[in-house]
């Protein structure tokens, strides 16, 4: 798949997701974004950028953050996202957000503008993360810092079977490189050799709690990356997928729940 054509299938593919998004993922995400806010450690006043902002998850507690004083511009892929922040930001009287669409590999901003830039779980669908990086850093004001989370190994995420479940009955290639970033230290090396400083990096151990197999289905296929692929298969299909998935993560049911275990790994450098 070319880069191009993986930027218009996250596009659409989080079009599909958006008004499922927080239902199936807010809670499970929570532990992440709240360390890299801590990480990022926001002033009042300060102008801030959030790249792959999805529903605003990270953009609304930055806002409240930075205060009336302050901006924090979020950006997306998905024009869709984009919508829904913007209206949840004039219904929630922040002023100080902005969103527009834009991709993480060109931000299309000035240099030098911001104070802080935030990435929350956004960097594994990009085609060139490295570029997406660069981005950030020419955007970051000297002294600024960049943090960026993404999910770990792949091993320590129970869920990841939902990738090969989707792949056997359709080619989508939606994110072929997905845990590469939370793979031992690689997005710690990506910070460095895009030029940040004094860059640290943390990995946060976590379990994803689902209160039956339809909410756990509900967040793999409908709510998240996978979701457009998965519009478009027939009953039948969906049936024989989710009970699949299902066998995938059965050694973590607890009754009729579930509890999954996943991994963040969350790094933050800072502009020269």
């Amino acid at each position: 798949m070319t880069p191009q054509l993986q930027r218009r299938v996250q596009r659409y593919g989080w079009d599909h997701a958006m008004p499922h998004y927080e239902n199936g993922w807010k809670q499970q995400l929570a532990p992440s974004q709240e360390r890299l806010l801590a990480l990022a450690n926001l002033d009042a006043f300060e102008r801030v950028l959030d790249v792959a902002c999805g529903t605003g998850l990270i953009t609304f507690p930055a806002a409240e953050q930075v205060g009336p004083g302050g901006k924090v511009f979020a950006t997306d892929i998905s024009d869709k996202m984009v919508d829904f922040v913007k209206q949840e930001a004039r219904r929630r009287k922040l002023g100080q957000v902005v969103a527009k669409r834009a991709e993480a590999e060109q931000l299309n901003m000035p240099a030098h503008c911001f104070d802080a830039v935030l990435c929350s779980l956004g960097l594994m669908y990009v085609p060139d993360p490295m570029q997406a990086l660069s981005q950030m850093l020419q955007v970051v004001c000297p002294g600024g810092r960049v943090v960026a989370s993404v999910w770990g190994a792949r091993a320590h995420c129970g869920w990841s079977g939902i990738f090969p479940v989707v792949d056997a009955r359709v080619n989508t290639d939606v994110c072929p490189l997905f845990f590469q970033l939370g793979t031992q230290d690689l997005l710690a090396q990506a910070f460095t050799q895009t030029g940040f400083t004094q860059v640290i990096s943390e990995r946060i151990s976590t379990l994803l709690h689902y209160p039956n197999a339809e909410a756990a289905c509900f967040a793999a296929f409908v709510a998240g990356p996978v979701a457009m692929a998965y519009a478009r298969f027939d009953e039948q299909t969906r049936a024989e997928a989710k009970a699949d998935y299902l066998a995938t993560i059965e050694q973590y049911r607890q009754g009729t729940g579930y509890a999954i275990p996943g991994e963040f790994v969350v790094v933050r450098g800072i502009k020269p």
